[in-house]
């Protein structure tokens, strides 16, 4: 039927808006691939290097709430030139930034633009596509953006061993402003009326303080682990943690109760009394904290105890990673194919495969190994996680999925946050009073570091899946009363 067909321009558009995520997500995960160079160029730790994954991935997370408010309020093509505005600037100062502190700043900077495109990707693909054809674009523009963390690491490690790292950020502006801005400016269209919605700055303050409350607690507390565990002192840290989780959960329940008092909240979230959407939601959140912590940790694991160098130990991650991307279209058309169930738990069930092998073979791997395991769970994870999203917002009326989205997208990058944090906490206890990098002992700390984080790993993804099996047996039940 005519109007079943995919319009050339939405394909545009979801290649302009989604490439700018991309960008986003690319220079995340090549930043983390050189954490071992960036920590000798800024003289620090472990714990403070990850800072430039964690910040970004936080930024993103906190502007992600806003973007129910800003589909609402802004023409889609005004929220694309502002993606792109950021991404460029955001580049800049990483070109020309020295120091620690402004390499922070131009990763907020690049958060806020990558927190702008995507839920507007998300958005434009929703409001526009198909209906039999929801689940093969929402995988679409998942390759847009899952792409990036497979070639990521592979791209630092080759333009660190030639260029300097800082090139990069030369090579995204020209990309940025030659095809996403051109493509974007034809293809992205308006296809709904906005409105005069307004911003409730103080919802908007208590979910980033929510947010980065949380954050700091999971770091802060690694932080303190890793100095007691080295004999240093643990107690100005222990403090710092204990009250960001209490500023954390403190906020995130003041959000939820304004909510529901509010006559113009910043997300709608009436519709998380649904359980079957409410396990689904759950599962989103806690399934990133493995899939973009697993590019820390393998990256880390090759360099820092089977003594890689940075090339190899991002190519380690590209045939998993850059197989499960291109897989991600292929999940949506299991979906449309044959519904959630299946497509779903098949994915999650081979998923989980890969970090059990890693757990097993942890203090005897080899980089093909390491590689092997690492693409077991790549493939699951691509095959089925965009389709999690997208089978609960199919379950939730039409008007609320601007704040279906803003939250999914919120709950899966803290979980990319939360993840690199909690990740390189467990490796920096075991690293604790290990020595100097590159000694054998550190080396085999390391190691040591790694089979806690796969066993970690392992308890996130098991937990997940119950979550989904419990959201299809409600969802079946319902349908039997029908």
């Amino acid at each position: 039927m005519p109007d079943e067909r995919i319009p050339g321009k939405l394909i545009g558009a979801i290649v302009a808006v989604g490439s700018l995520a991309f960008i986003g997500i690319l220079t995340e995960t090549v930043m983390t691939v050189l954490f071992p160079q960036l920590m000798r160029e800024f003289n620090v730790d472990t714990a403070t290097v990850q800072w430039i994954t964690t910040i970004y991935l936080l930024v993103v997370a906190a502007t992600m709430p806003l973007s129910s408010y800003l589909n609402r309020r802004f023409k889609h093509r005004t929220l694309f030139l502002a993606a792109v505005a950021l991404a460029v600037l955001g580049s800049l100062i990483m070109i020309v930034g020295h120091a620690f502190p402004v390499i922070l700043i131009a990763r907020v900077i690049q958060g806020m633009g990558s927190g702008v495109a995507t839920p507007l990707m998300i958005n434009i693909i929703l409001e526009q596509s198909p209906k039999s054809k929801v689940g093969r674009l929402m995988g679409v523009g998942s390759l847009v953006i899952t792409v990036a963390p497979a070639i990521g690491p592979t791209v630092g490690g080759a333009v660190s061993s030639i260029l300097p790292w800082r090139a990069i950020f030369v090579i995204v502006i020209p990309i940025i402003l030659l095809v996403s801005l051109p493509v974007g400016l034809k293809c992205v269209e308006q296809h709904r009326p906005t409105e005069e919605a307004r911003l409730n700055s103080l919802q908007f303050v208590s979910i980033v303080l929510a947010l980065c409350g949380l954050v700091m607690f999971l770091n802060q507390a690694g932080v303190a682990v890793s100095a007691a565990v080295s004999g240093g002192s643990a107690t100005v840290s222990a403090v710092f943690a204990v009250v960001s989780l209490i500023v954390g959960l403190g906020a995130l329940l003041f959000f939820g109760w304004s909510s529901k008092r509010s006559f113009s909240s910043l997300i709608r979230l009436g519709w998380l009394r649904d359980p079957m959407v409410l396990l689904h939601l759950i599962a989103y959140m806690l399934l990133p904290i493995v899939g973009i912590g697993f590019g820390y940790v393998i990256t880390n694991v090759a360099q820092l105890s089977l003594g890689t160098s940075a090339f190899l130990s991002g190519a380690l991650v590209l045939p998993g990673a850059l197989i499960g991307a291109f897989f991600a279209p292929v999940g949506g058309m299991l979906y449309d194919r044959f519904g959630p169930v299946r497509p779903i738990l098949g994915a999650f069930f081979a998923a989980i495969c890969g970090p059990i092998l890693l757990l097993v073979f942890s203090m005897r791997l080899t980089p093909v190994t390491l590689a092997g395991f690492y693409f077991i769970f790549g493939f699951g994870y691509s095959l089925g996680f965009s389709n999690i999203m997208t089978n609960a917002l199919r379950n939730i009326a039409p008007q609320f999925m601007p704040d279906g989205n803003a939250v999914f997208n919120t709950c899966l990058q803290f979980g990319g946050a939360a993840g690199t944090a909690l990740f390189s906490t467990i490796l920096s206890v075991a690293q604790a009073g290990a020595g100097e990098e590159g000694g054998a002992t550190f080396r085999h700390a390391t190691a040591v570091g790694g089979s806690w984080t796969f066993a970690t790993m392992i308890g996130i993804v098991a937990i997940a899946i119950c979550c989904l099996i419990a959201a299809f047996r409600i969802g079946a039940k319902r349908n039997s009363r029908l």
